[in-house]
């Protein structure tokens, strides 16, 4: 009998448990202060629906054994999309949603073997939004979450903004069966499968000048400008960044602009967002989005308001940053009843519910104590804060 896990799986123990569902409760209350109503898709999806119109590879999801074609998610937005689509589609755009649920991921293992990792996601999705202005709505909540979370300095977070339209630029010099290469190569940061292209040498410059070019939002906005005047895309930008500055410096946050980054499934056709932090020995992912309103009109969705952008944070990842910068706000502290001789286990089980009518947290022995001073002892080892001792 197999007594571990399978590979990439783990267990929880009850603290990573309890601090998930406080994470989870702290994004969740700033998501129903901006109006998002939560909705749980379901873990297991049709695969033309988890490949989201090709956006993701099969390799990357964790197909099912059954009689039609299905899979577990790899992500939450397919799912949300769908139903958006379907089930909601007489509701009132814009439509605000917010999800958390586990996704799968599929990948090889250094062995060779399948790897599965079971995350918890926790985000929101904004459909109908039109224009750059949904985009100040998304960004602005998730900086409002970001600062719920307390983060400190030490884990130095940074806001990664790209935008496909800016790679349309860089790449629009080239021809169309060039384009998917040099695009691999500058989203890759891959110097030297660049230079391997044979490119024109002016073109191979101006590319490898850009692939290093990443940096405060004003500089790179400005040598866009300089290199691509009158584009609506930087105008766009330039709009979204003068917001968000001062409310990234009130969060001690960092924003970098780069117009070569792309992230890893190609769900987005338009902004483009990846939220980092300093982990224990490497920087960690713990949120990305972007606009998907291809994906939308994919699944069904029609008209001006076919419109689709969000983002997920990684509560796995959230938790295990290291330090102590993510603290329980407030300790709720428990209580061990225990019983003498000269009382019963139901007397006790009476006394719990009382406590329990009171808000209290009690953990309930079963064994009768010969003594106050055992039950002092048994509360040393219990676990809990306080002893309720009952002998009458």
């Amino acid at each position: 009998m197999a007594l571990q896990p399978a590979s990439g799986v783990r267990d929880l123990n009850p603290q990573q448990v309890q601090r998930n569902q406080e994470l989870r409760e702290t994004l969740a209350e700033v998501f129903r202060l901006w109006g998002y109503e939560e909705v749980t898709p379901p873990r297991i999806e049709r695969m033309d629906t988890l490949k989201a119109g090709g956006a993701i590879d099969s390799r990357d999801i964790v197909r099912l054994v059954a009689d039609e074609p299905l899979g577990l998610r790899p992500e939450l937005t397919a799912s949300i999309a769908r139903a958006a689509c379907t089930r909601l589609m007489e509701r009132q755009r814009p439509l605000r949603l917010w999800s958390c649920g586990t996704v799968f991921e599929s990948r090889i293992a250094d062995e060779g073997g399948q790897c599965i990792e079971e995350i918890l996601h926790c985000g929101v999705e904004l459909f109908g939004g039109l224009g750059v202005e949904s985009e100040l709505e998304l960004f602005s909540l998730l900086l409002a979450s970001l600062k719920a979370l307390n983060l400190n300095a030490t884990h130095q977070p940074k806001l990664l903004i790209g935008h496909t339209s800016l790679m349309e630029l860089l790449l629009e010099p080239f021809e169309s069966r060039e384009r998917n290469r040099i695009r691999a190569c500058l989203s890759q940061y891959d110097r030297l499968g660049l230079q391997e292209l044979g490119l024109a040498s002016d073109a191979h410059r101006n590319l490898s000048c850009w692939l290093d070019r990443r940096g405060t939002p004003e500089e790179i906005l400005d040598a866009l400008n300089a290199q691509y005047p009158d584009q609506q895309v930087l105008q766009q930008l330039k709009r979204l960044l003068t917001h968000l500055n001062p409310l990234a410096e009130d969060s001690g946050l960092q924003l970098q602009l780069d117009p070569t980054f792309q992230p890893h499934y190609e769900l987005y056709d338009g902004i483009v967002l990846q939220l980092v932090c300093q982990g224990t020995s490497a920087p960690v992912v713990i949120a990305r989005g972007g606009r998907y309103d291809s994906l939308v009109q994919r699944l069904g969705g029609d008209g001006k308001e076919a419109t689709g952008l969000g983002f997920s944070y990684c509560v796995d990842d959230i938790r295990d940053l290291p330090g102590e910068a993510i603290t329980t706000p407030h300790e709720e502290t428990a209580v061990l009843i225990c019983y003498g001789p000269g009382s019963t286990l139901e007397s006790a089980l009476q006394r719990q519910m009382t406590l329990h009518q009171q808000g209290q947290i009690t953990v309930l022995d079963h064994r009768t104590c010969n003594s106050h001073a055992q039950a002092q002892e048994r509360l040393s080892q219990s676990g809990c804060d306080n002893l309720e001792w009952i002998n009458a």
